[in-house]
């Protein structure tokens, strides 16, 4: 049931994502960019959760996700700094 989740929450963040960029590419609005490259990074960030979770629960990769969820928010906010600026 766990890995059904986990597809589940990859297929609609991917969803989102596609949605985010296709709507960039529409009206090419700089914090649309962002946006859609922090979620495009958190729906990559699904897969080595589900590895973590699913297929390897012995091995604990929690800091790697962390670091993986940081590196996703950081274009995020980076553009909410660069467009308030």
């Amino acid at each position: 049931m766990a890995t059904a989740v986990y597809l589940l929450c990859f297929v609609t963040s991917t969803c989102c994502a596609w949605l985010l960029v296709r709507s960039y590419l529409r009206t090419r609005t700089a914090l649309l960019l962002w946006t859609a490259i922090c979620v495009v990074l958190l729906a990559l960030n699904t897969s080595p959760v589900a590895a973590d979770l699913v297929c390897l629960p012995a091995l604990d990769l929690r800091v790697e996700r962390l670091a993986l969820n940081l590196i996703a928010v950081a274009p995020l906010l980076d553009g909410f700094i660069a467009e308030f600026d």
